[in-house]
């Protein structure tokens, strides 16, 4: 007697590491934008009180004050951050002739632009208001701009970095100085008033979101 064996039904395809993360990031800035746009009482309260806390001290340590100010409204400024991706794509196209990742940058980095504007036009979030206030800022409050940008560019360029496998030295230094930037732009922006806490993790989530994306498309479309 022979035994007969039947081949296994094929099992659905399984969403990527990279997908799964997309997914996840998707789902968080949804969550956060809708909580805002409702002004979801718990998210408030946690939003002032932080705020509060933040403008006293301030208030109190200017010279902390002065080192933030020029921390984000020159080094880790969206304009900077901006420059830095141009310059990034220049370089690629000079050095390397690689045309479609340069643009892949460009491209990425002014859909980033796009879409906090949007959301700051749709959203509509008034900024922290103070009588005694230590810096100033245009636009809506919600997302952050700085806090999108920075994670939005320098999460690129840490994939390209990749992409090109640099020594582990290189890489090391390029996470460090690209995580201490993205956090602390964002603290900046608290520390000075111009955002609510809740502003920054929305622009970290987006960008984090946009990067994710950004890199399944060079995966699936670069030449």
């Amino acid at each position: 007697m022979h035994t007969r064996y039947v081949d296994s039904p094929p099992r659905p395809p399984v969403l990527s590491t990279t997908a799964r993360v997309a997914v996840a990031l998707g789902l968080g800035s949804l969550v956060l934008l809708v909580l805002v746009a409702a002004t979801w009482h718990p998210l408030m309260s946690v939003d002032g009180g932080l705020s509060r806390t933040t403008h006293r001290w301030a208030l109190s340590d200017p010279g902390v004050t002065e080192l933030c100010r020029i921390l984000t409204d020159w080094v880790w400024d969206p304009v900077t951050m901006r420059l830095l991706g141009a310059a990034v794509a220049v370089w690629l196209v000079w050095r390397h002739a690689a045309w479609w990742t340069a643009g892949w940058l460009v491209v990425t980095s002014a859909v980033g632009t796009l879409i906090q504007q949007g959301l700051k036009a749709v959203v509509g979030r008034d900024r922290p208001v103070w009588p005694d206030p230590v810096d100033s800022a245009h636009y809506q409050a919600f997302p952050s701009g700085h806090a999108l940008t920075a994670t939005v560019v320098l999460g690129l360029l840490l994939w390209l970095l990749h992409c090109h496998g640099v020594s582990r030295p290189v890489w090391r230094t390029a996470v460090t100085v690209a995580v201490v930037s993205v956090i602390g732009v964002g603290l900046t922006r608290v520390w000075l008033g111009v955002h609510w806490p809740s502003d920054v993790m929305g622009g970290w989530l987006l960008g984090s979101l946009l990067v994710t994306l950004a890199v399944m498309a060079h995966r699936h479309w670069h030449p």
